[in-house]
């Protein structure tokens, strides 16, 4: 009798269970029912996620999405947090994915999961001509400070590398790192040596220290419950790999400074 009851009762569990799996709506299904691509985008600063002078959010991340849902038929929804809100805007499904420079770290791999790899990042550490450093060994002292994102792997290179300099976090990002070296509130800063040239080329007195301080792939990330999504961007990303539109984005936005001249 007793065993009865209980078969009875994990064949109702089974049940339930399958029938959620059946019927939950996966985040595939929700962009093909509402045709919108929601991503999460921290719009720190060319080139992977600005405004530019016309007022048109662009950067690499963004038009690497808007080619994914041009080519989807969907609409792109692009919605701005500050860096260290990009993850917790994704768990809570108000994106369905991050499109930014982001490194797969174990630790992000514990709340999100990661595309392979869409482009690579050099980082490098950066500062005012006049303050005389020539390597990023140099701003590794006491007394000294140095800036970086908040919550990036830039900051987590500053104190891996240069754990005797008092670090600096800005949720700005990139731009507000750049300002407080310029203004002299910071001796230095890191960030990856494609955005930093952008500012170089606006302001040539800051420059970049000899030295690499580390290289990282970076991709956009997803929900764990999101397989079908993350199977579609990575295979997306592979076609365009082939048919060549990957690297003409990424020599446009990433290798280069091409994309300056029709953004100012």
């Amino acid at each position: 009798m007793k065993f009865s009851v209980l078969k009875t009762v994990l064949a109702f569990i089974v049940t339930i269970s399958l029938s959620t799996t059946v019927f939950a709506e996966s985040t595939m299904e929700k962009i093909v029912k509402t045709g919108k691509l929601t991503i999460a985008v921290q719009t720190q600063g060319p080139p992977v996620s600005f405004v530019n002078k016309a007022g048109k959010r662009t950067g690499l991340a963004i038009e690497l999405a808007r080619l994914m849902a041009k080519d989807m038929g969907v609409e792109l929804v692009i919605q701005d947090y500050d860096w260290k809100g990009l993850i917790p805007a994704l768990k809570s499904g108000k994106a369905d994915l991050i499109a930014a420079d982001m490194t797969p770290t174990a630790k992000r791999h514990m709340q999100v999961v990661f595309t392979n790899p869409v482009f690579y990042a050099e980082n490098v550490a950066f500062a005012m001509k006049s303050k005389g450093f020539t390597s990023w060994s140099d701003l590794n002292k006491a007394g000294i400070k140095v800036g970086a994102t908040q919550a990036s792997t830039y900051a987590t290179a500053v104190t891996a590398k240069m754990p005797k300099a008092t670090l600096k976090e800005y949720s700005g990002g990139n731009p507000q790192t750049v300002q407080a070296v310029v203004s002299g509130r910071i001796d230095g800063g890191v960030s990856d040596r494609a955005t930093i040239a952008s500012f170089i080329n606006n302001n040539d007195k800051i420059t970049v220290l000899d030295g690499t301080l580390t290289k990282e792939p970076l991709g956009f990330a997803v929900r764990p419950d999101s397989m079908h999504l993350l199977t579609a961007i990575n295979n997306y990303i592979r076609l365009i790999e082939y048919d060549g539109r990957l690297e003409e984005t990424l020599n446009y936005w990433w290798n280069t400074t091409d994309w300056q001249a029709d953004n100012k």
